[in-house]
């Protein structure tokens, strides 16, 4: 079992790759259709990745190698409180990579501003490495959490 967005999900029908099996009470609109958002899919057949198995460098990813943690500080945070921080300054020539890209509190992320963690007297908790996996972000289901129509899928029930 997998939660998609919305929007992959639709992407996944759209692309006869799944088959719908319950649908949110909730629609999405284009210029000049209506849909109606699904709930629950299923697989028309198992999907092998057609990746490298390299991890896709995104802010979500990054978040989930540092542990949701501010590199610097050391502190856990919620992901709306967090920031990313060029290790070497992109003002100064560093990219958006793996090794030169880390999970950083806003106000650590300012205490450092346009300086490399050396310059800041700012070490690193760990070093800024490319993952080769990452855990899926957990998701916890219970009764009062999930929409009603994944009852029967997650626990069972009648």
């Amino acid at each position: 079992m997998k939660v998609v967005d919305w929007r992959k999900a639709l992407i996944l029908w759209f692309q006869d790759k799944v088959e719908i099996l319950e649908f949110h009470t909730v629609f999405a609109r284009s210029p000049s259709e209506t849909f109606r958002l699904p709930s629950v899919l299923r697989l028309k057949r198992y999907i092998r990745s057609t990746h490298n198995n390299k991890i896709r460098f995104c802010r979500e990813n990054v978040y989930l190698r540092d542990d949701y943690s501010c590199q610097y500080c050391g502190n856990e945070f919620e992901r709306k409180e967090l920031t990313l921080d060029h290790i070497f300054p992109a003002s100064k020539g560093g990219g958006k990579s793996w090794t030169n890209v880390v999970t950083a509190c806003r106000k650590c992320n300012q205490k450092k501003g346009n300086r490399t963690p050396e310059q800041a007297r700012m070490p690193l908790k760990k070093p800024a490495l490319e993952p080769e996996w990452l855990p899926q972000k957990e998701i916890s289901f219970c009764d009062q959490e999930s929409p009603p129509v994944w009852l029967n899928y997650l626990f069972g029930h009648d």
